[in-house]
């Protein structure tokens, strides 16, 4: 008998961790994916613990080629079948583009964008088959415009808008439904990660807690909505975006940024 898992990619730090213990309170077992293997054995005693549900670990870098493919493997192997699958694992990076890293800009691309569709097309099928199942993509209030001094990230976010929305119409009538989540500023560790400096007037913003993120998102999957932007500001100010010039919407990001 196969044991039914909600798969959490980035689930050792930020969203990734609320979203598990959200579904270890509602009674989900959970397969939890990360690079980092202590804090993610961490989670799964503080979760078995409290909840009495399983967590499986299975440690890996999902911006490497292939890693869909081993955790694919790891799902067969320990006897799970995944009835929802939460990508969440991304990062960012701070700076002019043509001063930065272009393997970092890669790693980048990797893990927010191809691996988030390598998991999805890896697990979907199966969700298909049996006629139910929910997938949600962690995008970004960056999905909805340019992103002056953080240009790759801002980008891979329009890009896991545009690939949930498009998949959502094909999913129509099949029973499995896929949800973008789009968080504003958020008090994670984010901005340390992407090594934003303090003074920008863009942390000003960033208020929200992770967990009220997660809840957010939590209730629009099981509704099977398409986007979901959390909080009122960021719902007010996507809607300034779509209403004013794209030309003025990049500039005062970039003044934001800066």
């Amino acid at each position: 008998m196969m044991t039914n898992v909600v798969l959490i990619s980035g689930a050792s730090s930020g969203f990734g961790v609320e979203f598990a213990k959200i579904f270890a309170a509602k009674g989900h077992n959970l397969l939890v994916v990360a690079r980092s293997e202590d804090k993610l054995i961490e989670l799964k005693k503080s979760l078995e613990k409290k909840y009495g549900i399983q967590v499986y670990v299975f440690s890996q870098d999902l911006a490497k080629e292939g890693s869909a493919e081993k955790v694919k493997a790891y799902v067969k192997e320990n006897g799970l079948m995944v009835e929802m699958l939460i990508n969440n694992a991304g990062f960012g990076d701070y700076g002019r583009f043509a001063d930065s890293e272009l393997a970092k800009q890669t790693q980048m691309i990797n893990l927010n964008d191809r691996s988030l569709v390598e998991m999805t097309h890896t697990f979907l099928p199966a969700m298909i088959k049996r006629g139910k199942g929910k997938i949600l993509n962690v995008a970004s209030v960056a999905s909805f415009e340019a992103g002056p001094m953080m240009s790759v990230y801002y980008a891979s976010k329009a890009f896991v808008l545009s690939f949930t929305e498009s998949l959502s119409e094909e999913l129509r009538g099949t029973g499995v439904t896929v949800t973008a989540l789009c968080p504003g500023p958020t008090n994670t560790d984010f901005s340390k990660a992407a090594d934003m400096p303090a003074g920008r007037l863009a942390n000003m913003f960033r208020f929200t807690q992770p967990i009220d993120v997660a809840k957010c998102g939590y209730s629009a999957l099981m509704r099977g909505q398409v986007i979901v932007i959390p909080g009122v500001l960021n719902n007010l100010g996507i809607i300034a975006v779509k209403l004013l010039p794209r030309a003025f919407v990049r500039k005062v990001v970039g003044l934001l940024q800066k």
